[in-house]
Formats: C-alpha cells, sequence, structure tokens
C-alpha cells in the first residue's frame, strides 16, 4: 500500500493511474448510469407525448418547439449553475440534488392539465437534468486511468443512447395504452438513486486533492484501494511515476478564457452547438414530424420514431470499441463528414418519403450520437481538475442553447422551406462541426494532468 507517499495532488492522480479497471468501477458506474439512463429518458419522453397533446390541447406548431425548448433552456441554467457548485461542494452532492429535482419534477409534469404548467414544470425539470449530466461525466473522467478512459468513459455514456432507445419503445407502447401522464411517472424512478448515492459513490479524490483536502482525498482512495485489491487479497499495480506540470490554484471561471484554454474552450464550445443543434432540433419533432408532415397513423408514427435513437446506440457502440484507436480529433471530422453527407442526401432525395426519411436520418443519427457521447469525454480531458465540472458545465450550456434554438429552427422553417429546407439548413452545421474538429488537440492515452496541469 502506498502509505509512505507524501501526500500531494500528484501522488493521489498516481494512485489512481494504476488502479485496474474493477467491480467497484462498474458499480459506480452502474448508479450513475440509472441516472443518465432516466436522464435521457425524460429528455425525450415530450417528444412521444406530444402528438397525443397537440390533438388534445390543439398547441400550434410555434407552441410546439416553445415546449420543446422549455426543458432545454432549463437544462442551460442548470449547466451552469450545477457546474459551479460543483467545484464547490464536491461532485457526488452536486449529483444527488441535481438528480432529486429532475426526478420530483417529471412527476409533477405527470399531473399537469394544461400547455402553461406543462412548459413550467419542464424548465423546472430542465434545471435538473442540465446540472447532472456533466456533473456525473466529470466523476466519472476522474476516476478511470488514462490508458483505456475512452473506452471506459464510453461504456458509460453508451446508456444515454439506451435510454433514448427505450424512452422510444417506452412512448410508442405505453402513451397509446396507458395514456402520456406514465412516460412522466417513470422519469421519476431516479429519486431513489439519489438517496444511495452517498453510500456507493465515495466523493472524487482528484476532487479533494484539487482543493487541498489531502487527508480525505487519501481516505477515500484508500477505500477505492481496498475493494479494488479486495482487501489485499489481489495485488494493485506499482504506483508510477508522473512527471506533471502542477499549478496551485483556485478555481476561477475566467481561466476558461486564458492562456492554452481560451483556444480549446472556443473550440469545443463550436463543437457542443453543432452536435446538439442537429440531434436535438430534430430529434423532439421526429414523432410529430412523420405524424403532420407525412400523416402516418399515431402508432405507426410512433414505431418509426424509434429507429432514430436506435442508430444512435449503434454509433454509440461504434465509437467506443474504436475512440482509443481513432482518437478523438478523427472521430470526431469523420463522424460530422458523414452526418453532413446523410443530411444533404435528405435534403435532395431522402425527405420525399417517410421511408426515405427513416432511412437518412437514422444514418444521421448513429454519427450524431457518437458525438454526443463523446463531447462529454473530450471536454473533460481539457481542463484540469480545479476547472473540468466548469469547463464541462460551460459546454453543456452550449448544449442547452443549441437544444433550445433547434426545435425553433425546425419550427420556423418548416411551415416556409418545407422538410427539405430543414435539412439543409441542419446541413450547415454538420460542416461547421467538420472545419471544427481539425483543430482538436488529440487526448488519446494521455493522463488528463498532462494534458492539462
Amino acid at each position: 500500500m502506498p502509505d509512505a507517499l507524501p501526500l500531494s495532488a500528484q501522488s493521489i492522480t498516481a494512485r489512481l493511474e494504476r488502479l485496474p479497471y474493477s467491480s467497484w468501477h462498474v458499480t459506480v458506474t452502474a448508479v450513475l448510469g440509472v441516472a443518465i439512463f432516466f436522464d435521457s429518458f425524460d429528455s425525450l419522453a415530450i417528444a412521444y407525448v406530444l402528438p397525443v397533446l397537440i390533438r388534445d390541447w390543439h398547441i400550434p406548431p410555434v407552441h410546439i418547439g416553445l415546449l420543446i425548448s422549455s426543458a432545454n433552456f432549463g437544462q442551460a441554467l442548470g449547466a451552469l449553475t450545477f457546474g459551479w457548485i460543483a467545484e464547490r461542494i464536491g461532485r457526488v452532492n452536486t449529483a444527488r440534488i441535481a438528480i432529486g429535482i429532475f426526478a420530483v419534477m417529471s412527476l409533477a409534469c405527470a399531473f399537469t392539465t394544461n400547455y402553461d404548467q406543462l412548459i413550467v414544470c419542464r424548465f423546472l425539470q430542465g434545471i435538473g437534468l442540465g446540472g447532472e449530466i456533466p456533473v456525473a461525466s466529470t466523476y466519472i473522467s476522474e476516476i478511470l486511468r488514462a490508458d483505456r478512459r475512452g473506452a471506459r468513459f464510453l461504456s458509460y455514456q453508451i446508456i444515454f443512447p439506451v435510454g433514448l432507445l427505450l424512452s422510444g419503445v417506452a412512448g410508442a407502447f405505453v402513451v397509446p395504452r396507458f395514456g402520456w401522464q406514465w412516460m412522466f411517472v417513470l422519469g421519476a424512478i431516479p429519486a431513489i438513486v439519489a438517496l444511495t448515492m452517498q453510500r456507493i459513490c465515495p466523493e472524487s479524490p482528484r476532487w479533494l486533492a484539487s482543493r487541498g483536502r489531502f487527508a480525505e482525498a487519501d481516505a477515500n482512495l484508500a477505500a477505492i484501494e481496498r475493494i479494488v485489491s479486495q482487501d489485499g487479497a489481489k495485488p494493485l499495480p506499482p504506483v508510477p511515476e508522473l512527471k506533471l506540470e502542477t499549478l496551485e490554484r483556485q478555481t476561477r471561471w475566467q481561466e476558461l478564457f486564458q492562456g492554452r484554454y481560451l483556444s480549446r474552450t472556443l473550440l469545443v464550445w463550436v463543437i457542443w452547438a453543432s452536435c446538439y443543434i442537429i440531434a436535438y432540433g430534430l430529434q423532439g419533432w421526429i414523432p410529430t414530424l412523420y405524424r403532420e408532415v407525412y400523416h402516418l397513423p399515431l402508432q405507426q408514427a410512433l414505431n418509426y420514431a424509434i429507429f432514430s435513437p436506435a442508430g444512435s446506440l449503434i454509433g454509440s457502440l461504434i465509437c467506443a470499441f474504436l475512440i482509443d484507436s481513432t482518437g478523438r480529433r478523427y472521430w470526431f471530422t469523420g463522424a460530422f463528414f458523414l452526418a453532413a453527407a446523410g443530411l444533404l442526401w435528405l435534403w435532395a432525395f431522402g425527405a420525399g418519403t417517410a421511408f426515405g426519411m427513416l432511412l437518412g436520418f437514422t444514418f444521421c443519427s448513429a454519427w450524431l450520437g457518437s458525438m454526443n457521447m463523446t463531447i462529454f469525454l473530450y471536454t473533460a480531458e481539457i481542463y484540469p481538475t480545479r476547472m473540468r465540472a466548469l469547463g464541462v458545465s460551460w459546454g453543456s450550456f452550449w448544449l442547452r442553447v443549441a437544444a433550445t434554438v433547434g426545435p425553433l429552427i425546425v419550427g420556423f422553417a418548416l411551415p416556409r422551406y418545407g422538410i427539405s429546407g430543414v435539412f439543409l439548413a441542419f446541413s450547415i452545421f454538420a460542416i461547421i462541426g467538420c472545419i471544427a474538429a481539425t483543430f482538436m488537440i488529440e487526448t488519446k492515452r494521455r493522463v488528463l494532468e498532462e494534458v492539462s496541469p
């Protein structure tokens, strides 16, 4: 055991880097994974209840976009607020609060009786939704070693497209049979996770060390080491010697825009916005487009909508297997290029029929889904521990801004330029993302403190 090592941020990092992937990592990932599963479930639930609400509440197209965007606006606020909180009270406590908010407000959505009530509840629910994912992603990145961090991190993030897929399956089955309210009732289940997190997930040793709380970091890490080594039955590898640049600084949000981090911040903001303005712009509209543009029966429209999250899951699985081989820069550049090609095909040919749209957008969803996962990984890698949650949360803020604007673009463009014009507009964002991705720094298999002091 490493008792003789002096306590410092560098020694804590070195001990984390020697830990093999174990059942403890799986357990923590599963706990946070339940939360992110229902996070994605709730974020897409509105898409599958909209075809019913449009009919029952007589919602015009412009108000559809506002309803979808209300949760995204709340998520933007939540991303900024909880990122700041996570740097002050820790990752685990912050995640518990965020999970509790979105679970309670999901249940509140089920009891709304009109448009105005639902838009308010979705906004409040969004605050919790926006706060949980960046904080949980930061925590996961901080407990994984460098050599397989990409694949291990994405094995956690892949739960998000699984949640999207099962949200579609549940929407197609539950809404026609039991009513739209049950989609939101199911989304309240993560409240149970919030109650158990403190016992199962220790606070991040990296974060504790970055705050100068070395005794607590040592105690948490020693407990983790005992679990991973099965109380010494499985000897741990030697502590590696890491030659890292260390800077003793407190968190300052201004540092996101200074020195080496200015270009990194602006670049990831462009990539976040490009990814999500397309994904969320279309995702929430898909069942409604099948219903209103192609005039499919309700059940068929909901069934067709399932193919989009299915494509996202397939792309995410491919990415999880390949990301540590291809690297981040090449993956993003290629994925944006293929998404742009798919959107241009939909503009020119595919959007003429419902089946053509199904094929084209499923193809696009595969590449968009893989990037939607990996951008959390990459953003966490390019900032130091003292500002990692802040950096991820600011990136997630632009995710939510994009997710707010995207549905409004559809609501504006659809009546004026038709469905083909919608896909042409979104292809422009994919091209912008492709160009930006060529300037990414490569982070594969590099220790976090090597990438950022």
